[in-house]
């Protein structure tokens, strides 16, 4: 039985999924599904190979249950415009209940089993009786999810800085972790406006090159070390991790750039900052007192 890795639900979830028989899936057909939330439709993206499940960490298994039809997808057109009045008549819900949430998203499934909705807030919410309101007016099973900022990008941005497509609504299944050091070893920008995503947290692109930067940067001679050229003695001031180069300063303090390959021998940075301390040798112990005693 052939299997398939999936990507479906407002989320882009991605799961392993079998095919009934023989049937072939190319990449990129629309596909009806059989998920853990219910019937839903979807996207092949390619065989699981073992390469490809490699890279998914515990992924749902499913089955598909056949491939888009012109019927399903008026269907499905039906159903976004379902979701707008649905968001909309949550939204008052909230309102009138007055909860402190934000409404981010509401998700109807293809199969009507549940709508799904999404949500911001700082604190714990009480929300069953908005729940019981909602299944009520929506004759089906609500689910609550809150949900980060990331998240939320990931729900609603269209487009990033870059004028591509966010990564976070295309090809990410896993938002990664991402620090201010990543940013200052590729030597971006540390302008928050210019290296924050649509989430206002920082970019997940400045995750992708991280750990080539690291591998080139060991690769290099430490800053504030001292290195051997054939033009005698400098100290080194940053590096151009990309290019190979190192800014140094020579004996005659003069700023240069050379290559890393111009280097033949690198002296370790002293521990401390300083200029390393010469060796004293520790003093003798005295000699032992003498014995005043005498043998009889």
């Amino acid at each position: 039985m052939p299997k398939y890795i999936v990507r479906y639900g407002s989320m882009r979830n991605l799961g392993v999924f079998s095919a009934k028989g023989t049937s072939d899936y190319r990449r990129g057909t629309q596909v009806i599904a059989r998920t853990g939330r219910g019937m839903e439709s979807g996207e092949v993206l390619s065989e699981a190979t073992e390469q490809a499940l490699a890279q998914l960490k515990d992924p749902f298994r499913g089955s598909i249950i056949r491939e888009q039809t012109e019927d399903d997808r008026r269907e499905i057109f039906r159903m976004l415009g379902q979701q707008r009045q649905e968001f909309e008549a949550c939204g008052k819900r909230i309102a009138e209940l007055g909860l402190n949430m934000q409404l981010v998203d509401v998700e109807h499934l293809y199969g009507g089993e549940r709508v799904i909705v999404y949500y911001l807030a700082e604190e714990r919410v009480d929300f069953r009786e908005l729940v019981k309101v909602l299944a009520t007016e929506f004759q089906t099973r609500i689910e609550m999810r809150q949900i980060g900022v990331r998240d939320e990008a990931k729900l609603l941005a269209d487009y990033g800085d870059c004028g591509k497509p966010v990564c976070c609504n295309t090809h990410l299944s896993e938002m990664p972790p991402v620090s201010m050091k990543m940013a200052k070893l590729q030597k971006a920008t540390l302008d928050p406006t210019k290296i924050s995503g649509r989430c206002g947290r920082l970019k997940c692109c400045l995750r992708y090159e991280y750990d080539t930067y690291q591998d080139l940067r060991r690769e290099l001679p430490p800053i504030g070390s001292s290195v051997i050229t054939d033009k005698g003695r400098s100290k080194v001031l940053s590096q151009e991790i990309l290019a190979g180069q190192l800014l140094v300063e020579t004996e005659d303090m003069r700023r240069v750039m050379i290559d890393a390959s111009e280097v033949l021998t690198v002296i370790p940075k002293p521990k401390g900052g300083g200029k390393p301390k010469p060796k004293q040798s520790k003093p003798s112990p005295p000699p032992p007192a003498a014995d005043s005693s005498e043998e009889e």
